[in-house]
């Protein structure tokens, strides 16, 4: 089969398109004929071996975290699927990921595919969709009425961010660039912010929030800040840059860290079905243009979520 490694860690110039073995369903697992995965950042930081402390990789390596496609072979001890089986995963990011023709995978983290859009978009959902959904209810704990600030709402993360938090009844607040600004709009944010035309904290002038939800990397300094605009006994979660430990007036801080949940990703799935989550795709392009990819999102020019197809 096809599938796009790196044999070394390094620049975007280690991914190569090229022959590998084919994978067997191991015990528990299933393989699967994939339609499409989609670009994560992570991948970039895997690659370039910036995470070789906490995530190492057995080399050579198939990027490719998210995962949607067709059940070809299910191992021993499988139960609930079979041949033929659409669905949708969020693979563990040291696992050999599905930038390839097949993957094998657990069959614990499989959910079934939304029938509501095609099979290759729906690799747009899992990673992003979770870290979404676990930052606003696990992490924040956010309710009906409180009211959000989502920066850097313009992203992938963002996007469902502002659909879920705003299907939960919250008011949201959102900051995005002029580039993403219709899409944050569609998502249904009830005020944006452009960060281009003068600074978020600046623009907010001192404004307080329920919960506060960092999604764009910023300085320790600049982090602070953003918690100082949540208010007296509110939360304050980052997907990137941590926030103080602890920072006063009973203001609870969180750092997002996305796991694999394949009973909340069939949730997302099902909202997805019923017309109340969008899955938004910016492009679609082959695998063959893995290294492009990571290289266009490394200088800032990939606006939205890329999928990638075999």
């Amino acid at each position: 089969m096809k599938a796009v490694r790196y044999h070394s860690y390094g620049g975007s110039d280690v991914l190569a398109l090229e022959e590998a073995d084919r994978p067997t369903a191991g015990p528990g697992e299933v393989v699967i004929e994939v339609a499409g995965t989609s670009f994560n950042l992570l991948d970039v930081a895997i690659r370039a071996g910036m995470m070789t402390a906490v995530m190492p990789v057995d080399l050579p390596h198939t990027p490719g975290i998210d995962l949607a496609g067709v059940v070809a072979e299910t191992g021993e001890g499988v139960t609930g699927w079979r041949a033929g089986d659409r669905v949708v995963a969020f693979l563990p990011p040291v696992a050999p990921g599905a930038a390839a023709e097949y993957v094998a995978a657990p069959a614990a983290l499989l959910a079934a595919a939304p029938a509501a859009v095609p099979l290759a978009d729906a690799a747009a959902l899992p990673a992003v969709g979770l870290t979404a959904r676990q930052a606003l209810f696990d992490h924040l704990g956010l309710q009906a009425g409180q009211s959000i600030l989502i920066n850097g709402a313009g992203g992938a993360v963002g996007g469902y961010a502002v659909q879920l938090a705003k299907r939960a009844g919250a008011i949201v607040t959102a900051t995005a660039s002029p580039r993403s600004l219709d899409r944050v709009k569609a998502a249904g944010a009830d005020r944006i912010v452009d960060h281009t035309e003068s600074p978020v904290l600046e623009a907010l002038d001192g404004e307080r929030f329920d919960a506060v939800l960092q999604l764009v990397r910023s300085t320790p300094e600049e982090t602070a800040a953003l918690v100082g605009l949540v208010a007296d006994g509110g939360a304050f979660a980052s997907a990137t840059t941590p926030g103080p430990d602890d920072p006063g007036r009973g203001v609870r801080v969180e750092r997002v860290e996305v796991r694999s949940d394949a009973a909340k990703l069939a949730e997302l799935v099902a909202l997805v079905d019923a017309g109340e989550l969008r899955i938004d795709v910016a492009e679609r392009v082959s695998i063959a243009d893995t290294a492009a990819v990571h290289d266009r999102a490394v200088a800032g020019e990939v606006n939205g979520k890329v999928v990638l197809i075999p």
